[in-house]
């Protein structure tokens, strides 16, 4: 007999949905269990989602994707600490799942037991096995680090811990006629508004969708962009044109708190910004993927090619680093143009 079954949500509530042909025999069979209901709706037989169910329909059990319950503690823990120690709430829930797998995967492990040996065997039967990224293992190594710092008596040696090895990818960039074109396209204001700020402004979508009414400075046409990456503060420049964008937009939608707002007043959700720019892209006949960072990595890159220096780069888009902002001079064109090629010659 062929069957299969599945978590589904019925009614606000987890089930897990046995599908079969009809069968008689079957059907005996499921009746007799706890719980089981037949859904008109579905179309399906449906059971409680228990352990005892999961194994007996071979579903992973719940108890299988939590860390032990020492794990568990010490996960509570950690978010704590990171609470204390100010970090942000997105970069919290970020290390705390990463940092489930691992405790997950270890779950019959005591933590004062793991050892930088644990860490290569995860890399080699998680990481690299579910084809996971490097950036993904690089959150691991981090989260990691942090927690085992907080671990009495471990045997892990935090500083030994191994990263991977950095892929040198370049950012992906627009020309600025791409670019104009794309915004251009753009017809609802709202929408064009936030896109051409977006790139006229080299901000993140997090720093966008946050920005208030206040944070524009129109007397010194600069942007304060407030708590961004790393709870930072920065300017960043004001485009003219955009102000008029803005002004026309304020008095068309009237935003209350945030500068973009959802249809019912809510903070407008980075999702939905997405999806605008590949409608835009995709009626100005970019085929390639892009996303809302493009723009970004594109603002850097064309202040680049028109002569702006390094350093001020580095201060608009807030980067700590200028080893960071040095990779736009990988994929700036102006001084590739003044190469002759040797087939040319």
């Amino acid at each position: 007999m062929i069957w299969k079954a599945k978590i589904i949500k019925h009614r606000k509530e987890n089930r897990i949905a046995v599908y079969f042909e009809k069968n008689a025999e079957l059907i005996v069979r499921i009746k007799k269990l706890d719980g089981s209901r037949w859904s008109q709706t579905l179309g399906v037989w449906h059971l409680p989602d228990t352990e005892e169910n999961r194994i007996r329909f071979k579903i992973t059990p719940e108890s299988h994707n939590l860390p032990s319950q020492e794990g568990i503690e010490n996960l509570k823990k950690f978010k704590q600490i990171l609470r204390s120690k100010r970090y942000s709430e997105s970069t919290i829930a970020t290390y705390s799942e990463a940092l489930k797998s691992f405790l997950v995967f270890f779950r019959k492990k005591a933590l004062t037991e793991i050892t930088n040996e644990d860490v290569i065997v995860y890399n080699n039967e998680y990481i690299l096995k579910n084809n996971l990224s490097a950036s993904y293992q690089n959150q691991i190594v981090n989260a990691i680090k942090l927690f085992f710092q907080t671990i009495q008596n471990t045997k892990m040696i935090v500083d030994k811990i191994h990263r991977p090895k950095n892929a040198k990818t370049l950012p992906n960039v627009l020309s600025k006629e791409e670019t104009f074109k794309l915004i251009d396209l753009t017809t609802n204001l709202k929408h064009k508004t936030l896109l051409a700020l977006i790139y006229s402004s080299g901000l993140r979508i997090s720093e966008a969708i946050n920005m208030k009414i206040i944070d524009i400075d129109s007397q010194r046409m600069l942007i304060h962009i407030k708590n961004a990456k790393g709870k930072k503060d920065r300017y960043t420049l004001l485009s003219t044109k955009v102000l008029g964008l803005l002004r026309e937009y304020y008095v068309v939608y009237k935003p209350k708190i945030f500068l973009f707002e959802g249809q019912y007043g809510e903070q407008y959700s980075s999702r939905s910004a997405q999806s605008v720019l590949q409608q835009s892209a995709k009626k100005a006949g970019i085929t390639r993927p892009i996303s809302l960072h493009t723009l970004r990595h594109s603002f850097a890159t064309h202040l680049l090619e028109n002569g702006t220096d390094l350093r001020y780069i580095q201060d608009l888009l807030g980067h700590s680093s200028p080893k960071t902002t040095m990779i736009y001079t990988h994929v700036t064109s102006t001084s590739l143009k003044k190469i002759i090629n040797p087939f040319d010659m």
